[in-house]
């Protein structure tokens, strides 16, 4: 779908930080071992950046980064604050029914993946949609690190370094 075509609009930038602020736990669905995945590289960045209790979600995968991996939200530890999804849009129906069922309140579908119908329906359903966001990318943005190419620099400074 077109951008001009969209008509569902999630949280604004207040709203975004609000929902980063106050989450203390948070589930990857979609979450892979491999290195080349962007799954991968965002729970890296989660785990050495936030203070997140983090749930790797794979059922096809025992360990990710260190972690315990589990097949479904069903079998986590807690009911997790944000669900992150990493799988195509035409799952995300699915996974907004596993995620009102295990009770959470927000499912954060990353960049590049839309579904519109699935957003509506859980809103609908009482839960908090971010859309086409990367969550990396709006958690390194609200605390300062972000670089243009999403590295963390660890530089408090809009300067240029000269080379």
């Amino acid at each position: 779908m077109l951008h001009s075509q969209r008509t569902w609009v999630g949280p604004d930038a207040k709203q975004r930080l609000a929902i980063l602020r106050a989450a203390k736990s948070v589930a990857i669905v979609g979450a892979s071992p491999n290195p080349a995945r962007s799954s991968f590289f965002v729970g890296t960045y989660l785990q050495q950046s936030s203070d997140y209790r983090l749930y790797f979600v794979n059922p096809n995968a025992t360990e990710i980064l260190g972690q315990p991996a589990y097949p479904n939200l069903a079998a986590l530890p807690e009911v997790p604050d944000i669900v992150v999804v990493f799988r195509r849009g035409s799952d995300i129906p699915s996974v907004v029914d596993d995620v009102v069922a295990v009770g959470a309140k927000t499912i954060w579908v990353q960049l590049g993946i839309w579904n519109q119908d699935a957003a509506y329906d859980g809103e609908a359903k009482g839960l908090t949609v971010v859309m086409d966001r990367c969550i990396k990318v709006e958690h390194a943005r609200f605390h300062g690190g972000l670089h243009l190419l999403g590295f963390d620099t660890g530089q408090i400074t809009s300067r240029k370094t000269l080379r």
